[in-house]
């Protein structure tokens, strides 16, 4: 059996590393990672790993959207491991994830009966424009399945960013704003889009729930079961 071994972004803010172990805390058996600013750092690990004999391994990105680190940085990563490796899909917009994201909002005390309230879909943000539009897809599905009015915002590379999305919910009529999070781990851009939210309810990132585990060990299992 390929091992299991996650990668995440990683992050100079310790609460973001922290977070993820306690994610994989759930997934029996797999072995963390990161592309950047945690450790321990993905390459390290497969190679820690060919040393220990392993010589198969099923790499999961945990990574909500298909943009450059997944599609550029994490193959170039793996091209070069002393073991056989497969990549699965990201977790992505999945439907399971997205329950999570409305279940952390419903924590922050909002009502997702209220045709009156705002969400800002709140996303890091990507220079490819793809991924950009897949957060604003599911902002505008949770606003046809829920009924309250919902706009995608991004912390970094593209537009609107928070406060822009917020006048756009009030123009459409919203008299009550709250900001999901579409971040995996709390971190320095997570806080940015915090600090522009103006006191509105602001949920917390998704991990460590433990359905991201399960959804976690269904992309390894898919992924395994393609390369046997």
């Amino acid at each position: 059996m390929p091992a299991l071994v996650t990668v995440a972004h990683g992050s100079r803010d310790p609460r973001s590393a922290a977070t993820i172990r306690a994610l994989l805390s759930q997934v029996p058996g797999a072995r963390g990672s990161f592309l950047d600013l945690s450790e321990p750092l993905l390459t390290d690990v497969l190679r820690a790993m060919h040393g220990q004999g392993h010589s198969e391994a099923v790499v999961v990105p945990l990574l909500l959207g298909s943009a450059y680190h997944a599609r550029v940085d994490l193959p170039a990563l793996v091209a070069g491991a002393p073991l056989r490796v497969s990549i699965s899909d990201v977790l992505g917009v999945d439907p399971l994830l997205e329950q999570v994201a409305l279940d952390r909002l419903a924590e922050t005390g909002v009502d997702l009966a209220d045709r009156s309230l705002g969400v800002v879909v709140a996303a890091v943000g990507s220079s490819y424009p793809p991924a950009n539009a897949a957060v604003a897809r599911m902002a505008r599905r949770w606003q046809a399945c829920h009924g309250f009015l919902a706009a995608p915002a991004f912390a970094s590379a593209t537009k609107p960013d928070v406060p822009a999305a917020i006048a756009r919910l009030r123009a459409r009529g919203a008299r009550r704003i709250a900001v999901a999070s579409w971040f995996l781990a709390p971190g320095l851009l997570p806080d940015r889009i915090a600090a522009l939210a103006s006191g509105h309810p602001v949920a917390a990132p998704l991990a460590p729930d433990p359905r991201i585990a399960g959804l976690i060990l269904d992309r390894y299992e898919a992924t395994r079961r393609l390369a046997a």
